[in-house]
């Protein structure tokens, strides 16, 4: 019989911050890669950079994945799903399906990164006896509303905006009474909101617009209209009257250790604890 003090411990979410970075190599952050955990199951929202070694560095691999879910199609959420598919195709030894939930489009780019596999698929299979299937994937393409992964953790998403990228969404994770968004790359939207509604944690992306404003680089310039500053995430966590807000995809990133000024920016707005760090950096959200 589990002892009732463990049990209610493990009545909680866990939010793993993986990759904390942007586009910009940092020797120091991973690409944008958050990993939520309920039980014993699993969730790995989007997959930058280095999501593999970060996967480990959370004592995790992508044989226990119960799923990737992607946020969106920019290339630094996904840089390394490529490297998830192979290495849960490669490692673990029984066909073990790896389910993949995105927006519409999600299929294509898993068709295309299959295919640009295929000379190593071929390599793999025609060494190893034991290898005779291709890497095994079940994709799931959302827009709005409950995602049947048939778990104990019910995963939701709502569509958030992005735009000119389209379609993007975030995903809420409820598990025995804790709940979680992950909002992914957005400007504040009515989507967004609507997911948060009643949720105890978001993980939010932002950027420092005070900052980049006033860097002369017009690319710099075009982020402005669709990320969220720390401002902005803590308006939307304070309007769902959320409990937690846990920043990520620090542009331009902090150094290690730091990230006070953040902190205090979203505070002007949000009453809440207000996570930020490095990488690996972890939050349990428990049922309130």
């Amino acid at each position: 019989m589990t002892d009732p003090l463990i049990r209610g411990a493990n009545r909680m979410l866990a939010i793993t911050l993986l990759g904390t970075g942007s586009p910009m190599p940092d020797p120091h952050r991973a690409g944008p890669a958050t990993l939520v955990t309920g039980g014993a199951e699993q969730f790995l929202v989007d997959a930058g950079r280095g999501v593999l070694m970060r996967l480990g560095g959370a004592a995790s691999s992508a044989g226990q994945l119960s799923a990737v879910l992607l946020t969106h199609l920019h290339s630094d959420h996904i840089t390394d799903l490529n490297d998830v598919i192979t290495s849960r195709w490669v490692l673990t030894f029984e066909p073990s399906p790896l389910t993949i939930v995105g927006p519409i489009g999600t299929r294509t780019v898993v068709d295309h990164i299959l295919a640009s596999l295929e000379p190593d698929i071929g390599y793999r299979i025609a060494h190893h006896d034991d290898l005779y299937y291709p890497p095994p994937v079940e994709v799931i393409e959302v827009t709005e509303g409950k995602i049947d992964l048939g778990g104990q953790v019910a995963v939701s998403c709502a569509p958030t905006d992005h735009k000119p990228v389209e379609p993007s969404i975030g995903f809420r994770f409820d598990y025995d009474g804790a709940s979680v968004v992950v909002a992914g790359d957005t400007v504040p939207c009515e989507g967004l909101d609507r997911l948060c509604a009643g949720a105890q944690a978001l993980v939010h992306t932002v950027i420092r617009k005070d900052v980049i404003e006033n860097v002369p680089v017009k690319r710099m310039q075009d982020t402005l209209d669709y990320h969220s500053s720390p401002e902005e995430a803590a308006k939307t966590a304070a309007r769902a009257g959320m409990e937690t807000l846990v920043l990520t995809h620090y542009v331009p990133a902090f150094p290690s250790g730091g990230g006070e000024d953040w902190r205090e920016l979203a505070a002007a707005h949000f009453a809440g604890t207000i996570e930020l760090g490095d990488d690996l950096h972890r939050v349990e959200v428990h049922p309130s």
